[in-house]
């Protein structure tokens, strides 16, 4: 008998990797019909097995002597899951191991259980001392080289070892409640809890909400929320909100879930036929090197994208008034997507850092720049222009 939460996270392992699914997407359908024990379990196999993947594929070369890229699919993630749980977790090494065969073995590949065995075995005797021996960086920490790169080239050396740890810890659980719950934060409404309950609070990192926060919208003006699934900042926002989402799905459930205030549109922000607001939120994708740790995956998919949030940030500007307040905001840590797209918009600047100054950018104060490794919360970028 193979353990259900190793079953199901080896299902996740597999989605992520052969099908290019999203961890959490995964996750969903491979713990149906488990308990609330076996579910949390398979999800911290599947998210640190997605996580730690390049730093399991370099164990499993070392001391299996064989390139990871040319393993079969089941043998692969049944290895780089035994891998993560020899190395990461105290569970018994025997149950890894077996498992582990036993994975490969009811993925018909019967020819490939000698080998499974052996690597496995190797594994247990010396992958755990082997991480240990790598020196700080991208194999050790498990992450592409050019989002080391990126933060060492922005925050430099120390910074940016700091934020690859970070991001391999579980994130503090913080959401907006208009009651106070578990403990407060800096952030007005924003809490950390250790549980989530959906009927009295929302799951949302204070640095997310901050953005929302610093928006500064009030009663009776017009709100444009140009990106706004999954919807967390339309709700802090004031006024007559118009929330826009290009996703059809996406925009179906932020009408299901959005106050009277709040208005969804199905478009793209660059088409929207619609000015004259008096502040704007664009809260624009991006390569998401802030939420690493709440997405496992993200880190094997993400790319920057100045190019399109230059785009949304001027499609935003045309639909605001003269005057009124733009708020850029991307949860990443990249100065190619942060302060270099603010300053191609070359729209004046209306300094945060004397409003918020805890959170001040080390280097352009009159942007905001949250840090997981500082702040315990999501690195976000957060800067608030004028409209011409």
């Amino acid at each position: 008998m193979i353990a259900p939460a190793r079953r199901a996270a080896f299902e996740v392992v597999r989605r992520v990797f052969e099908d290019d699914a999203y961890a959490d997407r995964a996750l969903a359908s491979a713990v149906e019909g488990l308990d609330d024990r076996d579910r949390a379990l398979a999800q911290r196999l599947a998210y640190g097995t997605v996580q730690r993947a390049r730093t399991v594929d370099f164990g499993i070369e070392q001391l299996g002597k064989r390139p990871v890229r040319k393993l079969d699919p089941p043998v692969r993630a049944a290895l780089r899951l035994g891998g993560y749980q020899l190395a990461w977790t105290d569970l018994p090494v025997h149950a890894v191991v077996d498992d582990a065969v036993e994975l490969v073995r009811a993925a018909h590949r019967e020819r490939a259980v000698p080998f499974t065995n052996a690597v496995m075995r190797r594994l247990a005797q010396g992958f755990r001392g082997l991480v240990a021996s790598l020196p700080d960086g991208p194999v050790k920490e498990s992450y592409p080289d050019w989002i080391p790169e990126v933060w060492t080239r922005d925050f430099g050396a120390d910074v940016a070892l700091a934020l690859m740890r970070a991001q391999n810890e579980p994130p503090a659980l913080e959401v907006r409640a208009a009651e106070p719950v578990g403990e407060p934060t800096d952030v007005p409404g924003a809490y950390v809890v250790e549980r989530v309950d959906p009927a009295r609070m929302r799951a949302m990192s204070r640095a997310s909400q901050l953005a929302a926060l610093v928006v500064d919208s009030q009663p009776g003006e017009r709100i444009l929320d140009a990106c706004a699934a999954p919807g967390g900042k339309a709700l802090i926002l004031n006024g007559e909100v118009t929330a826009v989402e290009i996703n059809p799905g996406r925009a179906a459930r932020l009408a299901e879930e959005m106050p009277a205030n709040v208005t969804v549109v199905n478009a793209d922000v660059r088409e929207l036929e619609a000015d004259g607001f008096d502040r704007s939120l664009v809260d624009a994708p991006c390569s998401g090197l802030g939420v690493l740790a709440r997405r496992p995956d993200l880190r094997w998919r993400a790319r920057p994208l100045p190019d399109l949030q230059l785009e949304l940030l001027r499609a935003a500007a045309e639909r605001t008034r003269s005057g009124g307040a733009i708020v850029y905001s991307v949860c990443t840590l990249n100065a190619d997507e942060n302060e270099a797209v603010v300053d191609a918009l070359g729209l004046a600047v209306d300094p945060l850092g004397g409003e918020w100054p805890q959170y001040a950018h080390p280097t352009r104060p009159e942007f905001l720049l949250t840090r997981p490794d500082r702040d315990r919360t999501s690195g976000f970028f957060i800067a608030r222009v004028k409209a011409p």
